[in-house]
């Protein structure tokens, strides 16, 4: 979904938040437009879009210079939260409409953040370590006065780690000697004051978005009264008669890195449903197995950045038996579930008609576009869309903050207790509205949860009249 979309959704949103009498406790209906009106174009628009060229000496090609942005969306709901990517698609546009979708996020899930992201034009893959480093210095540098534990809070994000923040916040250091630092940024290596379980927190999250949707909300469920989509519960009582037949749920992941190599586990070890992993990707390859890929190997052949075997000689020194396909051939193969973990606007026009999942989860950010969204609903196939699905990621951030400022080190599993609970909690008033609401798509859905309580906090502190 692209910045245009993202914006649309927003102003389709306040459109009809405008409508609702009894919205803000507001009666009169033109104060109560006026003001649905000025939050809009607050909410549609950035706080602060910061550019920057990092210059780099590197080994091969003499200096570099690379673009890098910060962008600085909102912070009615706190301080600027999100994510610094290094990547070679990066550019203003991507990153300014991630910033939009982390402050959408931070507002469903009810944490104390604002959104913001930062991205540096570069491929990670094609630099040395040294040269890694010397980048992510001088994104601090040059960013030093726009960040910070009480004004903004990046993290790691597509094509950064631990190791590229503990290098961040040395230099974060180094520029503030005697100030507090270890809250400036999250997802540090536990070593440096970070949270254990971070890095495998957006897997398990997105993972439980589905999951629980599947065993514990459609459970809950009665009876028929309360569901006004019947396509979509078709779908789920689909899965429920397969699931009492004792058949497996199949399962594509796109991408295996961070989020969808965890989320491919999880499902590989849930006890509750039986899952088979039938395609995985990267990049490079999709594997293909309709009996099953043994994603215990294919995650310790990738370790340490390793790519998915891509040969048969590569498939018998990880010990697994697949069929080696085209990358993007993981999206159109015959599966239950399909999770998005790879990059933006995967799925669009040109071939969502070739789908053939009946729920996609997004592990990534805004893989589908808002065309697809609409078909796949008119389909009664079900999207958990990015902003309810992958934010275990940034709830194990702002526990790994807290964490930082009361200098108190949080189990394992007290840190996944606490993201289980603060997502269970989101999930279910999401999934109550939506399949109890006969218009619209799931994101939609979201995005109205998230924009009430931002127009209701931009009220509160007198900023819309």
């Amino acid at each position: 979904m692209e910045k245009k979309e993202t914006r649309a959704l927003i102003e389709n949103v306040m459109e009809q938040l405008a409508e609702k009498t009894d919205f803000l406790g507001i009666e009169d209906k033109e104060k109560r437009r006026r003001v649905c009106l000025s939050a809009k174009e607050i909410l549609k628009t950035t706080d602060k879009i910061i550019k920057s060229y990092i210059r780099v000496s590197t080994e091969k090609n003499g200096i570099a210079r690379i673009p890098a942005y910060r962008v600085q969306h909102n912070n009615i709901s706190g301080f600027y939260k999100g994510g610094i990517r290094f990547s070679e698609f990066v550019s203003e546009e991507e990153v300014e409409n991630l910033a939009i979708l982390m402050t959408l996020k931070n507002a469903l899930h009810r944490l104390p953040f604002g959104g913001a992201k930062g991205g540096v034009h570069v491929d990670p893959r094609k630099f040395s370590d040294r040269e890694l480093n010397l980048i992510s210095k001088k994104y601090v540098q040059r960013f030093a006065r726009d960040i910070g534990p009480n004004h903004d809070i990046p993290a790691p994000d597509l094509g950064t780690n631990e190791k590229v923040i503990d290098w961040m916040v040395g230099e974060y250091k180094t520029i503030h000697p005697g100030e507090a630092y270890l809250d400036s940024f999250t997802g540090k290596s536990v070593e440096n004051g970070g949270a254990r379980g971070r890095r495998e927190a957006t897997g398990k999250g997105t993972f439980l978005s589905y999951s629980w949707l599947l065993n514990e909300w459609l459970n809950q469920q009665t009876g028929e009264k309360k569901i006004s989509r019947k396509k979509q519960w078709e779908t789920l009582n689909t899965f429920k008669k397969r699931i009492k037949q004792g058949k497996d749920i199949s399962v594509a992941v796109q991408g295996f890195g961070n989020v969808g190599a965890i989320a491919a586990l999880e499902a590989n070890r849930y006890k509750n449903i039986k899952h088979k992993v039938v395609a995985v990707s990267d990049r490079f390859t999709t594997l293909y197995n309709e009996k099953g890929l043994d994603v215990e190997k294919l995650v310790k052949y990738t370790a340490n950045g390793r790519d998915l075997p891509a040969n048969h000689d590569e498939l018998e020194a990880a010990g697994v038996q697949a069929e080696v396909m085209p990358a993007t051939d993981v999206l159109t193969v015959k599966t239950d579930v399909l999770i998005l973990a790879a990059i933006e606007d995967v799925i669009h026009r040109d071939n969502m008609k070739e789908i053939q999942a009946r729920i996609l989860v997004e592990g990534a950010n805004a893989p589908i576009s808002q065309e697809a969204d609409t078909y796949f609903e008119e389909q009664g196939a079900i999207v958990i869309p990015d902003i309810l699905a992958n934010a275990g990621g940034v709830i194990v951030s702002y526990l790994e903050w807290k964490q930082s400022r009361v200098t108190e080190l949080y189990s394992e599993d007290d840190i996944f207790a606490d993201m289980s609970a603060q997502m269970i909690e989101t999930l279910k008033h999401v999934y109550d509205v939506y399949f109890s609401s006969v218009e619209k798509t799931m994101r939609f859905t979201c995005f109205t949860l998230s924009l009430e309580r931002l127009t209701s906090l931009l009220y509160r502190h007198g900023k819309l009249y």
